[in-house]
């Protein structure tokens, strides 16, 4: 048998063991789980959230394994459902549940894989707490070490699924902590003056974890949520904080799966790439402006959109938004949003743009240098904004803080200082200067480099070929140096965003792991990225 080493037992992980099962050839796997649970993944273990945090995808969205979400959720008892606030008989598909209850569907579904390896002749190792500290390309095959283990053990292809990468706990105070997943969920916090970096789903849950330790929300169903304070936390103030001050936008209600597009399409994207880098991201504009204009002409003349380019289209799809309270237009946002899930209305302008940014995410590590920090200070913003739209239910538990007087939202602007100091944070922007006696890290997953990797011999190999980045082909194996060619798959999500900024959330993880699952048989010669890394 070829034996197989999956790093990682998460999303990414789990869809690629589901691929292989496809396999009619059996195999030898050794899955490698460094948390106590394998199957479950860091974003939906009881550890790192508590159960007010929701999954910001619906069962409609999640790819399936032996059972959709729904189906599975269906299975469970009323009396489980409830411990999470879940209504049994309310079950839908385009429902947003809490974190928790998705990790359980994904280790359900990963114990019932393992069981069916085993009865198809695949001889599966699954070792939980077991953290891998290195791997070695050798002639004779991968090397992997893993904690307090002597030796290495040696496998044909070694598949890396290690999945988002935050801040150790230990890099955490009593007053800073780096991401909302480093000993927050454990921490005790004294009501206070906390700061939160980051207005996206990631700081509200970070508000959410802080809250809930002063007080409790009253949701009672198809009513707005209320937020009761305890006696003796009033010092507790919250503050979100960006550089735009904008807080996201309710997720709405479309087609899934998506509708084809007319004019940004794979071919007419491939097509642009092909003639070049210069003059690209204006050519693609183009093309997305005409879909706009097909789709959508009365918002599109509401923008002026025929008057736009590539940088001022950031300014004028944000522009109505900056001239309101952000707490004012959330809430205006989302009684629209709940009566276009009523009615099962589509915006079709915002439609448009959410089936647009993976299509357009191909021109990316094609962009010259100039174009590619066009390109993230304006529409890889607006991308982000539109399918980063958020479960209705946090629109409203935020709604709640506000109205209980104990968050706000304050925009930075482009240019701003942190200091982080020993029981305090400084922020200062604009002339001003503000402190906290709390403060929470909550910008979400940056996009790592090689030199990130916690690999150091294999760290050292890449390194060997002058690459910033991992160099990956389209079957996510390493393509250089000749050494690890083909021998590891690197399906590592936070070191693909540089060339793949939406590289993000549970379909990715699904079209991953299939990619690389096929590695295993089918070697891919062409390269995801054909240019050198462009310094930000």
């Amino acid at each position: 048998m070829k034996r197989i080493a999956i790093i990682g037992a998460g999303p990414t992980g789990i869809y690629t063991l589901f691929s292989l099962l496809k396999n009619k050839t059996p195999f030898s796997i050794d899955i490698y789980e460094q948390a106590e649970e394998a199957g479950v993944g860091m974003p939906y273990s009881d550890e790192d959230n508590s159960r007010m945090m929701l999954a910001n995808i619906a069962s409609i969205e999640i790819p399936p394994l032996f059972s959709t979400y729904l189906d599975w959720l269906r299975t469970q008892s009323s009396a489980h459902l409830a411990r999470y606030g879940v209504e049994k008989s309310s079950l839908h598909d385009r429902q947003f549940l809490p974190r928790i209850l998705l990790g359980e569907y994904y280790r359900d579904q990963f114990l019932q894989l393992i069981d069916q390896a085993k009865q198809r002749g695949f001889d599966v190792n699954v070792q939980e707490s077991c953290q891998v500290t290195d791997l070695e390309s050798t002639p004779e095959g991968v090397s992997v070490w893993a904690k307090n283990r002597a030796e290495p053990t040696i496998y044909d292809l070694t598949v890396i699924a290690t999945g988002h990468v935050w801040p150790d706990d230990d890099e955490s105070t009593r007053s800073y902590f780096p991401s909302p997943w480093s000993g927050l969920m454990e921490a005790k916090i004294d009501a206070c003056r906390v700061g939160i970096m980051g207005t996206s789903l990631s700081g509200l849950d970070a508000a959410m974890a802080v809250a809930i330790q002063h007080g409790d929300f009253i949701e009672p169903e198809n009513q707005p949520v209320e937020f009761r304070l305890d006696e003796g936390s009033e010092a507790l103030n919250m503050v979100l904080m960006s550089r735009s001050g904008i807080l996201p936008e309710a997720d709405f209600y479309c087609p899934l799966p998506y509708e084809p597009l007319s004019i940004v399409t794979e071919q007419a994207i491939e097509k642009e790439i092909a003639a070049g880098s210069d003059g690209l991201l204006d050519s693609v504009f183009s093309m997305m402006a005409e879909e706009l204009e097909l789709a959508d002409p009365q918002w599109s003349a509401s923008i002026a959109l025929t008057a736009l380019d590539a940088d001022s289209f950031h300014d004028a799809y944000f522009a109505e938004r900056h001239k309101h309270d952000p707490f004012s237009w959330a809430q205006t946002n989302l009684d629209e949003v709940e009566r276009n899930k009523r009615d099962k209305r589509t915006v079709p302008w915002r439609y448009t743009i959410l089936r647009m940014h993976e299509v357009v995410q191909e021109i990316v590590p094609h962009l010259t240098d100039k174009d590619r920090k066009r390109f993230d200070g304006g529409l890889s913003r607006i991308f982000i904004d539109n399918y980063a739209a958020i479960p209705s239910q946090s629109i409203r538990r935020l709604l709640a803080l506000r109205e209980a007087g104990i968050i706000s939202v304050l925009a930075l602007g482009a240019e701003y200082e942190m200091d982080v100091q020993e029981n305090r944070t400084v922020i200062v922007f604009d002339g001003k200067k503000v402190e906290f006696d709390l403060f929470i890290d909550a910008r979400g997953q940056k996009p790592l480099k090689t030199k990130d990797l916690p690999f150091p011999t294999l760290r050292h190999q890449l390194q060997e070929n002058g690459d910033e980045i991992p160099d990956v082909s389209e079957d996510y194996t390493l393509l250089a140096p000749d050494s690890v060619r083909g021998r590891i798959a690197f399906g590592a999500l936070p070191y693909l965003m540089h060339d793949q900024p939406f590289v993000q959330g549970l379909t990715v993880c699904a079209e991953i792991g299939d990619a690389m699952a096929k590695a295993i048989t089918q070697r891919a010669s062409r390269a995801r990225r054909r240019l050198p890394f462009l310094e930000e």
